[in-house]
């Protein structure tokens, strides 16, 4: 165990004496707050600063540390998300469609409570929100009081995977509705955590929005790459250090430097109702170049929210989405006439996604 962590490991030890000797101290409390997220206690910084804020009201430092301490523990996308409006829009269609009258839901990964709120407001009798966030729990209690419906949505804090069927849902959901995607629709570990839903939450013939998503590909350049690249500095080359950049490479699907030299294809699809894969789960398929030079792969999401509707955030000129694209760049840029056939591989585990040109088929 290096010094770090073992340092980390007697502060956690002693954690819970300490909070014990702060008593009613808010400076202390808050203090031990921000001690709490460095040493990886993460589910006793909110907690903490909410007692430091009890104790000390008027303490403006207390304010400010704690409430720096409860932003920093609220990833930034979130908010991009709400501003979303295509995804906003995709969302409310598809639970319009599925909710009626007296329709029991469950929201997974609730965040603000907006999901919920679109239930309701489409006639859900019953909508439970489950955030495991406790801040944002919070947060979406107070967002669904001050909109009205907090006798038909409860905010429940906690991991869908630890719901209880009947002490917490009062029996299955008609609708399980959840937005926990990220870029490469893999990462916040949908796949794992809506098999468990749909499994073991949802009743008989019950919808799950979205059903299903696909990781979809695309030969491609983005020319914009070596603005991020280092060459030269101060007369030196340091292009090497461009090795050890980290891939895939992250870009907004509006960028009009990203162009794509193919048609979109799906190289991975989901099904999120079904048991999934047993990982790691492999894919190949073939794109056909419509000319070069092509710099690499790129990949962003489709979501199938129900047998009508869908949501993708396909780059292009004018798009707009939340979740970004990624790029695989090819070691070196791939210079073929149209109608080159160019094989794409895939790999997931569960949780990450890696792409590349198999240049082995």
């Amino acid at each position: 165990m290096n010094d770090g962590n073992h340092l980390n490991a007697v502060a956690r030890a002693g954690f819970e004496p300490m909070v014990a000797a702060a008593g009613r101290d808010g400076r202390k409390l808050a203090a031990l707050a921000g001690l709490a997220a460095k040493i990886g206690l993460r589910n006793r910084v909110y907690p903490l600063a909410l007692q430091a804020r009890e104790h000390a009201p008027d303490d403006v430092e207390v304010a400010a540390r704690t409430q720096q301490l409860i932003g920093n523990s609220v990833p930034r996308w979130h908010f991009n998300m709400l501003r979303d409006a295509a995804r906003n829009a995709a969302f409310d269609a598809a639970i319009r469609r599925a909710v009626t009258p007296g329709t029991h839901v469950l929201d997974i990964g609730a965040g603000s409570g907006l999901l919920s709120l679109m239930a309701a407001r489409a006639g859900a009798g019953r909508v439970v929100a489950c955030e495991e966030n406790p801040a944002i729990a919070d947060t979406a209690t107070r967002i669904v009081a001050a909109n009205g419906y907090a006798d038909r949505i409860r905010v429940v804090t906690g991991n869908s995977t630890e719901l209880d069927v009947e002490a917490d849902l009062e029996g299955r959901a008609d609708v399980i509705v959840s937005e926990i995607v990220s870029n490469d629709l893999l990462a916040e570990g949908v796949l794992k955590t809506l098999g468990d839903a749909s499994a073991r939450l949802l009743a008989p013939g019950g919808q799950m929005i979205p059903a299903g998503g696909d990781v979809m590909v695309a030969l491609g350049s983005w020319s914009a790459i070596e603005e991020r690249d280092v060459a030269t500095v101060d007369g030196f080359d340091l292009s090497g250090f461009n090795t050890l950049a980290q891939v895939p490479r992250s870009i907004a699907v509006s960028d009009a430097t990203l162009a794509l030299h193919s048609a979109a294809a799906p190289l991975l699809s989901f099904d999120f109702t079904a048991r999934p894969a047993r990982e790691p789960h492999r894919s190949a398929l073939t794109l056909t170049a419509t000319g070069g030079p092509i710099g690499g792969v790129i990949q962003w999401i489709r979501l199938q929210l129900d047998a009508e509707g869908s949501y993708e955030n396909r780059p292009g000129p004018g798009a707009k989405s939340h979740w970004g694209a990624q790029y695989y760049p090819f070691d070196q840029p791939l210079d073929v006439p149209a109608g080159t056939a160019v094989r794409i591989a895939g790999l997931h585990d569960g949780q990450r996604l890696l792409v590349w040109r198999d240049d082995a088929a």
